[in-house]
């Protein structure tokens, strides 16, 4: 046996013409409702129970932006016509849901845009998706209770003045036909390809959620310029933050929500020096800011907890590990393929599709370094296709460049040479590193000459504008004896 699809066309739900807030008028067809006044009292449900997979498809054609918030829609397994005018309240969140049989969230404020499409539709696990222009969809609630009719609600609140039902909508329903064995297994191929576009994520399910990752970034390699064979020994790591679900192999990192907060992800083994990282990018394409994340640390994730990690990364520069963090990537391209190459001068250069971007940041690369992103905004996907070796040979008749970076504005770091930070690489011996102060450099950027001494402890291994980034650092501390830093001073020579 095998299931068949079959589209079904139906009449799209209308207004319920008498469950609805006390703010609400309707027009004669039942289609378009408006909130006159106020921000609240906006709530309306639909007139017929809604089918699993039939789509509530709504355009939002007033909005005004003198409120806060956005609509609120989801589903109750209560007849609306039951309901008494006393008995609807201002609000649907959190009035209505507190109610059993009632579920809503609301709608993330920045795409309830004017003349913007919004389509939600409920699954046969008592899921809630909704989709913005027809776009991908996104998992928007759990927990509804399947065994009984579903009637749309839909509650026009805050800056959404007026919506508009549109017309005529179709339903996914399966038959079941006896195929023969290539047939089916082709069958199984298109129905997991479908499956894993109305999913955007990873599914948790271990028989499937390698397939489903696999299928969600499908875009041709050769394509994109990633060169073959590489090395698949790198994965991600399993503390993560806990808004990330990852596929059963740990290849693929994905976001449910939209609005999810805490992203973190590591990789499950350091970067090695001259090793590039490949990962390949999965988003949603809709018009908000925010992508993605990157950063190298010291700090074994083994010994972090899932709980404790924050939304923000930034806040992790406090820690006394060493952690590098570069924000301001440009919107990438669902499919996009970026490299990250650790070169021996601590410099970490990236790509995009093959063609090189230049230097992002610079690291000690005398350190053990994980590698770590959040997802933001748009991308809500993240996969590691593999990585690939160099072999480095510098040359020996010039001088070799140890960490001659400069700082920019987008990258963040926390003061090397931390005691508590893991031992130094195997790829460099301790004669090879770089000693504090050596030559009269600079510790953190290796390229001013000292001209500065911290107070209290008395170390002279800074120059004045590293002395004065650090200093900013919430406990800053000495990257020498990691003593606090109470203020530093410039010091000047004859």
């Amino acid at each position: 046996l095998c299931p068949v699809k079959q589209l079904i066309s139906l009449e799209s739900p209308r207004f319920h013409p008498h469950a609805k807030g006390k703010n609400i008028r309707l027009d004669g067809q039942l289609r378009r409702a408006t909130r006159k006044n106020s921000f609240c009292n906006g709530i309306t449900f639909s007139h017929r129970p809604v089918r699993l997979y039939e789509k509530v498809r709504l355009r939002l054609t007033g909005v005004h932006t003198g409120w806060s918030g956005a609509l609120r829609f989801g589903f109750t397994s209560l007849d609306p016509s039951e309901l008494a005018s006393a008995d609807i309240p201002k609000y649907a969140c959190p009035d209505l849901v507190t109610r059993p049989g009632y579920w809503a969230k609301a709608l993330p404020e920045r795409l309830a845009l004017k003349d913007n499409v919004l389509s939600f539709w409920a699954d046969r696990h008592g899921r809630v998706f909704y989709s913005i222009n027809d776009g991908e969809p996104i998992l928007f609630h759990c927990g509804l209770s399947i065994g009984c009719p579903l009637w749309a609600i839909i509650d026009i609140y805050g800056i959404t003045q007026e919506v508009t039902l549109l017309g005529e909508c179709f339903i996914v329903l399966f038959s079941y036909t006896v195929l023969s064995s290539a047939v089916a297994a082709k069958m199984a191929n298109l129905q997991l390809n479908n499956y894993s576009q109305l999913i955007p994520c990873c599914s948790s399910s271990s028989t499937t959620s390698s397939s489903s990752a696999s299928t969600a970034f499908n875009v041709p390699r050769v394509v994109r310029g990633l060169p073959s064979p590489l090395d698949n020994d790198l994965h991600f790591h399993p503390i993560r933050g806990s808004d990330v679900i990852l596929s059963a192999d740990r290849s693929a990192a994905c976001i449910h929500f939209l609005d999810s907060s805490r992203t973190l992800v590591f990789s499950d083994r350091p970067l090695r020096v001259g090793e590039t990282l490949y990962v390949e990018v999965g988003h949603l394409g809709l018009p908000y800011f925010g992508a993605l994340l990157f950063g190298l640390t010291s700090c074994d994730p083994s010994s972090l907890h899932a709980g404790d990690l924050p939304a923000d990364p930034e806040v992790l520069l406090d820690r006394k590990e060493y952690w590098v963090v570069h924000r301001g990537f440009p919107m990438p391209c669902s499919g996009d393929v970026l490299s990250f190459s650790l070169l021996p001068n601590g410099e970490v250069h990236h790509g995009v599709n093959g063609t090189g971007r230049g230097r992002l940041l610079c690291v000690d690369s005398s350190q053990v370094l994980w590698a770590f992103f959040t997802l933001h905004g748009a991308v809500n996907r993240l996969r590691i296709l593999g990585k690939k070796s160099a072999t480095w040979r510098p040359d020996s008749s010039k001088p070799n460049p140890q960490n001659k970076c400069r700082l920019n504005s987008r990258t963040n770091l926390t003061a090397p040479s931390s005691p508590l930070s893991p031992p130094v690489s195997p790829t460099l011996s301790a004669s090879e590193l770089p000693s504090s102060g050596k030559n009269g450099e600079c510790t953190v950027c290796f390229d001013q000459e000292v001209d500065t001494v911290i107070y209290t402890c008395g170390h002279m291994c800074l120059c004045n504008d590293c002395g004065l980034k650090l200093k900013r650092q919430i406990n800053a501390c000495c990257p020498i004896c990691r003593r606090p830093i109470k203020d530093v001073i410039k010091t000047y020579r004859p």
